[in-house]
């Protein structure tokens, strides 16, 4: 996206900002099942679903293929976003506050919370029929400042891709 400049391609300039016509359509949609969450969900789940929308858009401009949110495969196991990178399978959880005045938002993420995530990673490999071996456990921090604060951590749960081969 280019910002102030003059704008290129099929971008529209909308104060000051050339935005693309698939970003727009994004942000438009955001928007809209923002206000429709305010509407439905607690002001927390508002904000970590906001947070999940910020991850989502990041990551595609990373280069990764978003193919799932909020995959729940039962119980209490939930994994935020799974996406594809290469032959990687990314489990990533987002994790959202609107400052960082109590601490980075990654730090609410335990070895229980870990736990919940990797079994839901493992429903999601068996059924899919993909290796162990190809996946990644990222962990995505969004602080609503303005502009909001991204920290991106791969490899999040197990040093050095080590796995461990059972729950």
């Amino acid at each position: 996206m280019a910002i102030g400049g003059s704008a290129s391609g099929n971008g529209r300039r909308v104060a000051g900002w050339c935005i693309q016509p698939t970003q727009l359509l994004w942000k438009l949609s955001d928007t809209a099942r923002q206000f429709r969450q305010r509407q439905t969900l607690t002001e927390e789940a508002a904000l970590g679903r906001r947070g999940e929308d910020v991850a989502h858009r990041y990551l595609q401009k990373k280069g990764l293929r978003v193919v799932a949110r909020n995959y729940k495969p039962g119980g209490d196991s939930e994994i935020d976003i799974v996406a594809r990178e290469g032959d990687l399978i990314v489990f990533v959880e987002v994790k959202s506050r609107s400052s960082a005045e109590f601490g980075s938002p990654e730090r609410a993420i335990d070895g229980e919370k870990q736990k919940h995530i990797v079994r839901a990673a493992r429903a999601y490999v068996n059924r899919a029929g993909i290796e162990w071996s190809q996946v990644r456990f990222d962990t995505i921090s969004v602080v609503f400042t303005d502009p909001p604060s991204i920290f991106h951590q791969q490899d999040a749960f197990f040093s050095g891709r080590a796995l461990p081969a059972g729950d």
